[in-house]
């Protein structure tokens, strides 16, 4: 799929800058022209995405979150979070809903559920050591 426009950042595994996060992307993905649900739906997206880097890729250690957005052709959105933390054993097991491996931090284990409710498509790669990439792809409404 051709891609239209793109953005690429980097940011430090803090949990400040989820938001930060969620802010460039969203304010990359106005020129879309995404309904307020949809964008409201990409950035809880995102916010899953990071806050699952920062809390388990990165557990008890730093490192940097890569983002990656493009805006493909056909209004669909392409969204690449990136983290070079411990990764992900099982997957599989990792998506079941309520799972997580951190429940002294009181997480629910929703966010690979939620990030497959609100997006098209979601993909999620992962080799222990080496880290975690989750991609989700979603179709935007038009509304010419």
């Amino acid at each position: 799929m051709k891609i239209i426009n793109e953005v690429k950042f980097s940011i430090p595994s803090l949990s400040v800058n989820e938001s930060v996060a969620r802010a460039v992307v969203s304010s990359f993905l106005i020129q879309a022209d995404p309904t307020v649900e949809e964008l409201a739906d990409i950035r809880t997206v995102v916010s899953e995405a990071v806050t699952n880097a920062i809390v388990h890729g990165y557990r008890n250690s730093y490192g940097n979150i890569e983002v990656v957005v493009r805006i493909l052709e056909n209004n669909t959105i392409y969204i690449k979070i990136r983290d070079k933390g411990c990764g992900i054993a099982d997957i599989e097991k990792a998506m079941e809903p309520l799972f997580t491996t951190a429940p002294e931090e009181e997480r629910s284990g929703l966010g690979f559920s939620v990030m497959q409710s609100f997006t098209d498509k979601l993909s999620v790669k992962s080799i222990v050591g080496k880290g975690t990439t989750v991609i989700m792809r979603t179709k935007l409404k038009c509304h010419e």
